[in-house]
């Protein structure tokens, strides 16, 4: 990749974001605020409330009985001429990927989006192998084609405007630079349609993973997917171990829930159910199929007192449409995999909280994640958690501490609280926050409250005499 950034580097990299590319924050806000309009639109015609209980309910019970599901699934996987895999830690999962490539001579492998193939970074892992991996996602062929990671879990290329992919097909694919976007979407289609027909391997990701019958459910618009997992004669398919539902029955309300939560769509334009290798007489399908179980911290995170709750996620990218915060720089600046309020609670349980630091203060607890959470995660209630899990632990920022040690000791003294609340009362809020960055942007369409003439305590005194 062209870049490399960690959650350590957050406050530079989103502070130089906002400072020096104003396009970012033009592209993402425009994306985000209609992801979030055409998700209110598709929940307001069912019984969203409803159906987001449910799916709390259904995905707590998964998470509370996992290792009972998970073993049901793979015994259905490999009950269907599946191999089931499981892997612990991202070299295990990479290691089974290392033999697949060996034992069939692998040399180009076409990819379905994966966020979880991101997080393994098994791009980079096949490049290493001498194999071309060809992300066939629009979105993720973009940004392959940048050298970049995703912006964001189900639109990874927002953070790009209509000019950059003008210029960025025209240098790679000959289009016209005027051209429009159905016409780079067709000259991404003709490039591709090769790839799918040349490639040795297919690798896609889960959406979900029903036990009872060991179907793997995948959701996409474009049909890529589709092609990844049916056309290569060998298909893996790498599942986060928290994707498991108890039934097949679940995933018409996960399928449903999930489409209108991140794209406003009554269900995706494809959805797959895969359950196994081709059988004999079928005309298309893999000869061979893998499913890749990836733990990678996830076990940890679910002995959280708290944190565990994350673990529900549908990866709907709800979250970041709603957050103020992450409209302003997109998902790069999180430095890792996932980003926005998802990022902020997945991180410190994925990776450990030290290596997640700043990213549990990347918010501002505004609560917007919540409404928009189709599993009802209570993001701000973790965010909470994971600050007060940083305080423990002394991982606080520098700025945060001193910040907290000179309110305590203006507050245990009544004569400097006092003067302190005197000269709040009486700061020009409005006019000082116009020539100071982020806040001059908040106050445009805000107006602070007008302080009372007299304090609490002097009308408290008041009140007493």
């Amino acid at each position: 990749m062209s870049f490399s950034t960690r959650p350590s580097d957050y406050r530079e990299v989103s502070a130089r974001t906002v400072r020096s590319t104003p396009s970012v924050r033009a592209s993402v806000g425009s994306a985000t605020r209609a992801f979030e309009t055409a998700r209110r639109n598709a929940l307001a015609s069912v019984e969203a409330e409803a159906w987001r209980d449910w799916a709390r309910d259904v995905k707590t019970h998964t998470l509370m009985h996992l290792d009972r599901y998970l073993a049901e699934a793979a015994d259905r996987l490999a009950e269907r001429g599946v191999h089931v895999h499981w892997a612990p830690e991202p070299d295990d999962a990479l290691r089974v990927l290392s033999e697949i490539v060996e034992k069939h001579g692998v040399r180009s492998a076409v990819k379905g989006k994966s966020m979880l193939a991101e997080e393994l970074e098994v791009n980079e892992h096949l490049e290493k192998l001498g194999v071309e991996p060809v992300e066939t996602d629009l979105g993720e062929y973009i940004i392959q084609l940048l050298g970049e990671p995703p912006s964001h879990i189900v639109g990874p290329a927002i953070h790009r405007s209509l000019e950059d992919c003008r210029i960025l097909f025209h240098e790679h694919l000959g289009t016209p630079l005027d051209a429009a976007p159905d016409d780079l979407a067709a000259a991404a289609r003709a490039a591709l349609r090769s790839r799918f027909l040349a490639a040795e391997l297919g690798i896609s990701g889960g959406n979900f993973l029903a036990a009872d019958t060991g179907t793997i459910a995948l959701i996409e618009n474009e049909g890529n997917i589709r092609l990844s997992t049916s056309v290569p004669p060998v298909h893996v398919a790498f599942v986060g171990i928290e994707k498991v539902v108890p039934r097949f029955e679940d995933l018409a309300g996960f399928l449903q829930l999930t489409a209108r939560s991140a794209t406003g769509q009554p269900i995706g334009l494809y959805v797959s159910l895969l359950q196994g290798p081709r059988s004999e007489g079928e005309v298309d399908g893999p000869e061979e199929m893998h499913v890749v179980l990836v733990d990678n911290g996830r076990t940890r995170m679910l002995a959280d007192e708290r944190g565990w709750e994350a673990l529900r996620c549908v990866r709907c990218g709800a979250c970041l449409n709603s957050c103020p915060v992450y409209r302003q720089t997109g998902g790069h600046a999180y430095g890792w995999t996932y980003s926005g309020p998802i990022g902020a609670i997945l991180s410190p349980g994925l990776l450990g909280l030290e290596a997640a630091m700043p990213l549990p203060y990347a918010s501002s607890l505004c609560g917007a994640c919540v409404e928009a959470c189709p599993v009802r995660i209570p993001i701000p209630e973790l965010l909470v958690h994971w600050r007060e899990r940083a305080v423990a632990a002394g991982l606080t920022p520098r700025s945060e501490g001193l910040g907290s040690r000179a309110l305590a000791a203006v507050a245990a003294r009544p004569g400097a609280y006092g003067a302190a609340a005197v000269a709040l009362r009486n700061t020009p809020w409005r006019s000082m926050a116009r020539s100071l960055p982020v806040l001059n942007g908040w106050v445009e369409g805000r107006e602070a409250p007008t302080p009372s003439p007299r304090s609490f305590r002097q009308q408290w005194k008041e009140g007493i005499e």
